[in-house]
């Protein structure tokens, strides 16, 4: 069984791989849960609580650098956060959203961009949006066994073509595309496809009619998973948080009122208090004050 990473070290940890993953879909396993983390130390409390796939998305150009969008954000920076992670997690599954550009150009800029990916961010799969478009891009990343996760639906870096970031596959049109690239990208070779800002009809159709797990967010019940961004689960995101964002917590409030405790205490001077000091060691014969003064070379 699987052993979150809060147990004892004597607990063996059962890795999340792609297989397993994989083997989850429909019911064949408890459905997939999927949160963002961008840190170690994030990583580090989501991998404990048992989370299954975490996904350092390009998300962090909103939720880290406070951008509009997730388009500015580089491979670079995802390499970079990608590594921190990594150092976090001991059972979770790692995927790292491939940037804006990164998949787009040609077939061969994603294997190279998704080559660095795993190379130098610590990545054990990659998910890169769009559907039938990408699916020859898909084809070569897995032939070369690089894991690909797909992503169709509501696509981030597609928010211009999109008017915003607003709900997809409304009409039966609509809703017909997005099964055509699901299952494009199935048959290229995708381990998951994540679903995002969907009908839940949609969304079940979808599948319904794929062999591999879907991860919804946005789409409703019918999917083989979740996924979540870490703020917006645990209540950190001030304005604007998307409909489908449930607050598990409310830790945003929580650190306000925190630090505003620590800043009253400092101006206050009852912080530090002497429990949080450091004391010279005693020694024998000598009282702590003369002991002071003579390595300060004063007389007694």
């Amino acid at each position: 069984m699987y052993a979150p990473t809060g147990v004892s070290d004597a607990v063996k940890v059962r890795k999340v791989t792609v297989p397993s993953l994989r083997d989850r879909k429909a019911g064949a396993g408890p459905s997939i849960a999927m949160v963002t983390a961008y840190d170690y130390t994030m990583a580090r409390l989501l991998d404990e609580a048992g989370v299954d796939v975490v996904l350092v998305g390009d998300s962090l150009g909103m939720v880290v650098q406070g951008l509009a969008n997730t388009l500015p954000v580089t491979l670079d920076e995802v390499c970079y956060h990608g590594r921190a992670v990594a150092r976090g997690l001991r059972r979770a599954h790692l995927v790292g959203d491939m940037p804006f550009m990164s998949s787009q150009v040609s077939a061969e800029k994603t294997l190279e961009s998704a080559g660095k990916m795993m190379k130098e961010g610590a990545f054990e799969s990659v998910k890169l949006e769009g559907g039938a478009e990408m699916a020859e891009h898909v084809f070569r990343l897995v032939s070369v066994g690089i894991p690909v996760m797909g992503h169709v639906g509501l696509t981030p870096q597609s928010v211009h073509a999109l008017g915003g970031f607003k709900v997809q596959g409304k009409s039966d049109a609509a809703a017909e595309r997005i099964l055509n690239d699901a299952r494009a990208l199935e048959q290229a070779g995708a381990y998951a496809i994540v679903l995002e800002a969907i009908p839940p009809e949609v969304a079940s159709r979808v599948t319904e009619s794929v062999s591999v797990p879907t991860i919804g967010i946005g789409a409703g019940r019918g999917c083989d998973g979740q996924v979540l961004v870490c703020t917006d689960l645990l209540g950190m995101s001030r304005g604007h948080t998307p409909k489908f964002a449930k607050h598990f917590a409310e830790l945003g409030d929580a650190i306000v009122e925190a630090t505003r405790a620590y800043v009253d205490e400092v101006r206050s001077g009852a912080f530090p208090a002497a429990e949080h000091e450091y004391r010279q060691p005693a020694v024998a014969g000598v009282d702590a004050v003369a002991w002071r003064g003579q390595s300060r070379g004063e007389s007694t």
